[in-house]
C-alpha cells in the first residue's frame, strides 16, 4: 500500500518550495516522484503547433522526489508520517502518526 496517492494533501518539507501545501496529481512510483499543484514550477517553451499556434512559454509543474514531501494532518494541517493499520475487518487504512487520526475511511 502506497503511503501517498493521488488526491492527497502534501506538505513540501525541502527545497525551494519548502512549507508549500498542495495537492498530490500523480504519483510516479518507479522513480519514486509526486507531482503537486503549485510547487516545483518550471519555464517549458513551447514550439507553435496547430494545437497551440501561438507557442510561447508555458509554466508548469515538475515532479518532486517522494522524499521531499510528506503527508498534511487532517487535523493541525502539519506534516506528518504516516503508518499502516489493519482493521478488525481485515482492510488496511493509513493512519497519521500525529494525530492518530485515520486518513483512508
Amino acid at each position: 500500500m502506497e503511503r501517498i496517492k493521488k488526491g492527497d494533501n502534501v506538505v513540501v518539507t525541502a527545497g525551494k518550495d519548502k512549507g508549500t501545501k498542495g495537492e498530490v496529481l500523480a504519483v510516479y512510483p518507479k522513480a519514486d516522484k509526486v507531482l503537486v499543484a503549485g510547487v516545483n514550477m518550471i519555464t517549458k517553451h513551447i514550439k507553435p503547433s496547430q494545437t497551440n499556434p501561438q507557442g510561447g512559454r508555458v509554466r508548469k509543474e515538475a515532479p518532486i522526489h517522494l522524499s521531499n514531501v510528506m503527508m498534511a494532518d487532517p487535523q493541525s494541517g502539519g506534516p506528518t508520517r504516516v503508518r499502516i493499520n489493519t482493521l478488525s475487518d481485515g482492510r488496511r487504512v493509513r493512519v497519521a502518526v500525529k494525530s492518530g487520526e485515520q486518513i483512508d475511511t
